[in-house]
């Protein structure tokens, strides 16, 4: 019976590992990004350092459309999903004009690599 047990589990967890996501790989992705933002100081946007956890529009020091202001979003790993899959169709009216990360894959990684970035 145990033996049972342990190969469900070794089952159900299989996918979980086969989808975790790669922060090196983030690394990669996130050159996409490196044409406006920088990790440590803003630029063309916003700077990234620790925006996981962070309220959407709440870096100081940088003039964000009024759309993002009011958007309500703290970037968790689901809204950054859904932010990296289109900004503009996500919150209509912002600045930011990138078309998206359209492989969830890349998304994934790239998501794992911001996590990584302390604030500066």
């Amino acid at each position: 019976m145990r033996k049972w047990i342990l190969a469900v589990a070794m089952i159900a967890a299989a996918p979980v590992a086969a989808n975790a996501a790669d922060a090196e790989a983030g690394k990669t992705v996130f050159n996409k990004c490196k044409a406006c933002h920088q990790v440590d100081k803003n630029a063309v946007g916003p700077h990234l350092g620790g925006i996981v956890g962070r309220k959407a529009a709440s870096v100081a020091d940088y003039n964000y459309s009024a759309a993002l202001k009011k958007s309500g979003i703290t970037w968790d790993e689901a809204a950054l999903d859904k932010w990296l899959q289109g900004p503009g169709k996500d919150v209509p009216g912002t600045k930011m004009i990138f078309p998206g990360v359209k492989d969830a894959t890349d998304r994934a990684n790239l998501i794992a690599y911001l996590k990584t970035l302390k604030a500066p």
